[in-house]
This record gives C-alpha cells, structure tokens and sequence, in this order.
C-alpha cells in the first residue's frame, strides 16, 4: 500500500497542477453551484418555517449538479491531448489511477463546498454551520467522487460523454444523495449527531459498498 502512495498522489498532483494552472474546474463548479442557490432562492416561497426542511434539498441539489460539472473533465483532457494511452500504460494498476483521479475530484468538489456551504446559510437563513455538518459532506463527497470519477471514465469512451455522465451518475448516487439531505435536514433544526447518525450511517455504508465495487471494474473501464 505504501508503495501505491506515491503513483496515487502524483495522478491527483497532476490533476491539481492542472486546475491551478488553468482555474476552469473550480471556476465553473464554484459559479454553477452559486446560480442554482440563487435561482431557487427566488424560485422558492421559503419562510421560516419550511426552509430548514426545504433548503437542504436545495443544497445538495447545487452541489451534485456542480460536481457533474467538474467530474466531466476528469479524463477529458487526457483523451483530448491523447495522453490517456500513456496514463494506462504507467506501471501501476489502475486501481492507483481511479484513486488518485478520485482524490483529485474529492478537493475539486470540497474546496467548491466550502464557498457553497456558507453562501447557502446566509441566502437561506438556515444554520448548518454545525461539527455534524463536515461528517456529512466529507462522506457525501467520498462517494460523489469516486462513483463519479468511475463514471467519467466510463462516458470519456462515447460520443455523447456529457449526457452519458449524469444518466449514468445521477440515478446511482441517489441513495447517498437522500441521506445527505435528510442528515443536513435534521443539523439544521438543531438535531445533534443522534439524530444526523443514522442518515451518517447510510453514508458510510454506500462509501463502503460502492468505493469497492468501483475498485473491481475499473479495470475495465477504460479499454476501448
């Protein structure tokens, strides 16, 4: 495992190298995500009353169509600069590649979170700004990335790669999606970790079964 580390941190290194360089990941997930906060706030009669059960949904709504975005270009630019031959050619399994992909999306997607997270409480109104909170959007994260990075190299292959990633991604992390909210629904009106546990839990669960699953198919992802 040890000897996995260094490959792992070099292919999301990369990744990050890149962003930094060129800016378009962050930028592009950071201002989708904050107009699909605005739209439904406007969109929405929230009031007092409803916007700690309503919001939420709002929330995790940004924040996975926002990660789409960003997931999209997880093996784009190796394709499109045909690097991606060379990529599966390194002398590492690929499961190093999924990992690494995978952390490298994981930052994309928190950096992004940590803009939003606030931005939602002051647009709503709603106090989430709780311990509780990071528990549940590091889990919801886990598995947005890595399920997604999975996707995206499956999509990367087909013609129509950015309709194939949100047919194939969206409806499979629904369940961590439902968790997500429900947990953040229960921080918000006040619930500490007993309340947000259970939902914590499905969360766990679905990094659990999924991260292993994607470990065993990669593999065969990205042959052609």
């Amino acid at each position: 495992m040890r000897k996995a580390l260094g490959p792992i941190w070099a292919v999301a290194a990369k990744d990050v190298l890149l962003e930094l360089r060129n800016k378009e990941i962050v930028l592009a997930v950071l201002v989708f995500s904050l107009i699909v906060l605005v739209l439904f706030n406007f969109a929405i009669n929230l009031s007092p009353s409803n916007a700690q059960s309503v919001g939420p949904g709002v929330l995790w709504v940004a924040i996975v169509f926002a990660a789409v975005t960003g997931l999209d270009r997880s093996f784009i630019l190796e394709r499109d600069q045909q690097a991606l031959d060379g990529l599966l050619l390194a002398p590492v399994s690929r499961d190093v590649v999924l990992i690494g992909k995978a952390l490298g999306n994981f930052l994309f997607i928190t950096v992004a979170e940590a803009f939003v997270v606030p931005a939602f409480a002051a647009l709503f109104g709603v106090d989430i700004l709780q311990p509780e909170i990071a528990a549940v959007a590091v889990l919801a994260t886990l598995g947005l990335a890595t399920v997604g990075t999975l996707f995206a190299g499956v999509a990367v292959n087909t013609r129509a790669r950015e309709v194939m990633l949100p047919l194939l991604f969206l409806p499979l992390v629904t369940p961590l999606l439902i968790a997500a909210v429900q947990a953040t629904v229960e921080i918000a009106q006040g619930g500490g970790w007993a309340e947000a546990s259970k939902w914590i839990g499905v969360e766990a669960v679905f990094d659990l079964v999924f991260v292993g699953v994607s470990l065993l198919v990669f593999q065969f992802v990205l042959e052609e």
